[in-house]
């Protein structure tokens, strides 16, 4: 007898929500763009996105102290 094959889950993808404000003007001219090259302003802007979400991924930030010369700014001789 032959075994059926056991389908693995798939692990479900996250995602999350990003909301920005553009003026009326901006959101006429990104849909007219958006028309004329037959795309969506989502896939448009993911697009754009890409190489930044892509690149920066797995980098460690390093949070910059204040410098030592800014301190002697302030400083009373």
């Amino acid at each position: 007898m032959a075994r059926k094959k056991v389908k693995k889950k798939k692990k479900p993808l996250k995602f999350k929500t990003i909301t920005l404000k553009i003026t009326a003007r901006q959101k006429r001219s990104l849909s007219n763009y958006c028309k004329s090259r037959r795309t969506t302003p989502n896939k448009l802007i993911k697009k754009a996105m890409k190489p930044f979400l892509q690149n920066y991924a797995d980098l460690e930030v390093n949070v910059s102290a204040v410098k030592v010369n800014q301190l002697a700014l302030f400083e009373q001789e």
